[in-house]
């Protein structure tokens, strides 16, 4: 019997929408391929919050986390993650360790991969290989100082939707924007604007959850 893995690392693990009646088990948390990962995508579903993307450029090596597909074939398996993530196939890397066969934007991760595969009983492995969008959306290179900016206009509902985002992702997504989301200043002060500016327009205070 064929075994597939899925390789998540942002919001499939709190949200796996239709994907989850396609897998089994739970999650297995930081069992999985270290990848580089980033705060850098803009995500039209999220509002325009910053999301998690494998980031050559940017990201941070971070420990990823796994849950095993119920299908037995990888075609399946792949149609069902791109069907979640709502992005096209080809965005979707997978590694066959039977044949070696592999897609992925960047050949070092189809080598991560193969190797962590060998190390585990999966038989095959999948995930989201999309790319940074930021420049292409914002006009500007990805840095903390511009994806602070890009935060601080976001509207009250986009802002909650990417601290929610920030807070949800796993604890060990150690990236620089997180740290700087924790370490600094500004977010809080973004949040207790808002919270004051939309205290007043219903008449009463309210409050955001701080970022962990």
């Amino acid at each position: 019997m064929t075994s597939i893995a899925v390789i998540g690392f942002g919001s499939l693990l709190w949200d796996l929408e239709s994907l989850a009646i396609n897998v089994r088990g739970g999650w297995h948390m930081y069992v999985g391929p270290y990848f580089p990962l980033e705060f850098s995508l803009v995500s039209e579903k999220r509002l325009g919050a910053l999301a998690l993307v494998v980031d050559e450029e940017n990201g941070a090596h971070c420990p990823t986390c796994v849950i095993e597909s119920a299908r037995h074939h990888l075609s399946d398996a792949t149609s069902d993650l791109a069907r979640r993530e709502r992005a096209p196939l080809e965005t979707i890397g997978f590694f066959d360790r039977s044949n070696g066969d592999s897609r992925t934007a960047n050949p070092d991760r189809a080598e991560i991969v193969g190797k962590w595969l060998a190390s585990t009983n999966y038989d095959s492995a999948i995930w989201t290989d999309g790319a940074s969008n930021f420049l292409r959306v914002t006009g500007r290179p990805f840095s903390l100082s511009s994806a602070r900016e890009h935060l601080i206009a976001l509207d009250t509902q986009s802002t909650q939707e990417a601290q929610r985002y920030l807070r949800n992702a796993p604890k060990r997504v150690d990236t620089p924007l997180r740290r700087a989301s924790v370490d600094t200043k500004w977010w809080s002060a973004r949040t207790e604007s808002q919270s004051e500016n939309k205290g007043v327009s219903n008449g009463k205070r309210s409050r955001l959850v701080d970022l962990p």
